[in-house]
This record gives structure tokens, sequence and C-alpha cells, in this order.
């Protein structure tokens, strides 16, 4: 991706730091940022329907009360889902029409105290998107210095081939984890190395700690025997798998907790072993590489 080294090798999540998580106040949610920045973490991730469409003005409250430099930080947003909570809307739905982007990019703006978005996403993609629509929506953003990068979320390779008839994608976020391969086995991860794509992973210690299937009782035992080793926890071993693959993924860390942003930023850091890596793939699996 064109200036990729301008976002941090970790992402901070922010969808858990309003009203669907920790319910940050201004003066903690400062002091969680600039935790961050001490640590190497710059690039923040946001998206307009976080908190019920109230978690960027909270950030952007903070933000400004923070003095924090705006050229120290990336700022990512996304738009287009349309949910019936926080909006008057009858059903949930997408909306991809020039003047809706365009709004929505301005809101986020403003909301955020930001002066300009780093990178803009469309949250996931439409069965009624237009590519001309966005197109526009993205050239009039770009020339009036309101966004400098754009990219998707969710969206699949051909999805993507479909919206650069008309524009550049610069980014693709997707799930992913040790938990959840997909856009390795999907053709997702190729697409990025190709077309020189910044790709992004949300959720990427999957489910990990949150159920105990036989898949993650596998991942435990290996995990439990390499953290040993390397001298880590197992969520810093969880984002340095996903991190060796060669696309160069960005994990986005959704964590309001400083002890999790600082090892998350360290889990960079860590030369996982080839061999090692497939152990960790083989229990994901549940059988050795084809």
């Amino acid at each position: 991706m064109t200036n990729k080294l301008r976002y941090s090798k970790i992402a901070a999540g922010t969808m858990t730091w309003g009203s669907w998580g920790k319910a940050l106040n201004t003066t903690q949610m400062i002091a969680l940022m600039q935790h961050c920045i001490a640590n190497g973490v710059t690039t923040f991730d946001h998206a307009d329907i976080y908190g019920d469409y109230g978690n960027e003005a909270l950030f952007g409250k903070a933000f400004k009360e923070s003095k924090i430099a705006r050229e120290s930080i990336q700022v990512v947003s996304k738009c287009g889902i349309q949910m019936t909570s926080g909006r008057e809307n009858t059903v949930k739905h997408y909306q991809y029409d020039a003047d809706y982007i365009v709004y929505s990019a301005e809101r986020s703006i403003k909301q955020l105290n930001a002066g300009y978005i780093d990178l803009f996403l469309l949250h996931r993609p439409s069965p009624l998107m237009q590519p001309a629509e966005v197109a526009a929506a993205f050239a009039k953003l770009k020339s009036s210095g309101k966004v400098k990068q754009f990219g998707v979320s969710n969206f699949t390779p051909s999805q993507i081939a479909l919206l650069e008839k008309e524009v550049k994608i610069e980014a693709n976020q997707v799930e992913f984890s040790i938990t959840h391969l997909n856009p390795m086995y999907d053709g997702t991860f190729d697409d990025c190395i190709i077309n020189d794509r910044l790709a992004m992973a949300w959720s990427p210690l999957g489910n990990y700690f949150r159920e105990g299937n036989e898949q993650n009782k596998r991942l435990k035992a290996v995990l439990e025997k390499l953290a040993k080793k390397y001298e880590v926890n197992e969520s810093m071993l969880l984002l340095a798998f996903i991190m060796k693959h060669p696309a160069q993924v960005m994990p986005v860390v959704g964590t309001a907790t400083k002890e999790r942003i600082t090892d998350s930023l360290k889990a960079a850091q860590i030369q996982l072993d080839l061999q090692d890596w497939f152990l960790l793939l083989e229990a994901s699996n549940g059988n050795e590489a084809p």
C-alpha cells in the first residue's frame, strides 16, 4: 500500500471505548490515547456506528482536550452501515450513494475533531453498491483534502474488483485470526499482496479466549509451550501468528486496557520460527498441512 509505513504496526480499535464496552470518560480516554502513542500505537480505528453513532464524538472531545498533535496520529474510520439503533431507520441496511459517503466522512471528521481522515473505509459490501457513486464521493473527498486514502472492510476480492472499475482501493480490513483463517485461503490476502493493499485484521485474537471448543483446546496445548519458549503471553503469540503472513497484516486490537496495548505492540517484535507457525496452524486446523 502507498505510504503503508505511515501507519503503526498495530491499530488501536476504539469500538469498546464507549457505550459498547468500557464507557471511558474523557480523562480515561485521554490517558489511553497517550499510552497508545507513547508505546508506538499511533493508528486509531473508528467507525461511525460504534457506540450507536456516539463513539467518534467522545473520542473527538478527548482528542481536542488532550492537545495531542494531529500529525502524530493516524485516524481510520468507516461508513455505510445504517442501523436502527441511534438513527431513525426501520431496517438495518447499507447506503453508498455519493452524497451519503461524503456526508459520513464530513460528519466523522467533525465528530473526531480530526481535520481530515487518513484512511476511510466502506464498512461492509452492499448488493446495491454502484462503483461510479463511490468513485464520485472519493474524488470529492480527496480533492478537498478531507480524506487521504480510501479502502474497504469485509469485502471479497471480486467486490473490490467491481469498485476498481472506477476507483483505486488501498486497504481491506477483514476478520482474521488463528481461529478464523479464511482470508489466507479465499484470495483476500493474495489480492492485498498483488495489488499493494494494506491488509488489516479485526478480532485478531479470534474466539480463543471466549470459547472452550476442541480447536481452542488444541491451540492451548501448543500456545502454552510456545509461551515458555518465547517468554511471552498467549495473546502476543496469537498476534505474532497473523503478523507473520506476507501480507504484512495490521491487527486492529480492540482493547481499552493499557497492558494489552503494550503487549500487542511487543508482539510485532516476536520472530516466530517457521515450524512454530505451522504448529499453530496445525492445531487450528486439527490436521497437518496438506
